[in-house]
């Protein structure tokens, strides 16, 4: 018996190696889960940092990452993963997405990328194990 047969499962990712085997961990843990969805947070965009170009809007940005994403994960063994982008906070908005998909489990990675970036994914994982409404499954690195 698979416990999340039923369930929804959000698999947060940063398009690092560590995202990837969080989204394998997922479809091996959760089996034949109901929905299996990767979120991406991405900063929203600001007018008061130094070196940003506006180029783009957010729906813009949204439609680049998610066919970023759908590349990524375009193997058959990722067939039926939904991609969502959000722009804002990341621990909060992962949390508050799992919440009103009424996710049963969120896999993600303890840390992401490397350098500065690895230090703020690390505080990004703890942040959801606070805030989550349901199991966090984190993935040592």
């Amino acid at each position: 018996m698979n416990l999340f047969a039923d369930k929804n499962v959000v698999v947060p990712i940063d398009f690092s190696e560590e995202s990837d085997r969080a989204v394998d961990a997922a479809i091996a843990t959760a089996g034949h889960a109901k929905r299996v969805t990767v979120v991406h947070v991405a900063p929203p965009l600001s007018a008061f940092e130094p070196g940003i170009v506006y180029i783009a809007n957010d729906e813009d940005r949204r439609q680049r990452l998610i066919e970023a994403a759908q590349h990524r994960y375009r193997d058959p063994k990722y067939q039926g993963i939904h991609v969502e982008i959000l722009f804002g906070d990341p621990g909060h908005k992962i949390a508050e997405y799992a919440q009103q998909h009424k996710a049963g489990l969120i896999v993600m990675p303890s840390h992401g990328r490397t350098g500065l970036a690895h230090l703020l994914i690390g505080s990004v994982a703890e942040r959801v194990v606070r805030l989550a409404h349901c199991p966090v499954l984190v993935l040592r690195s």
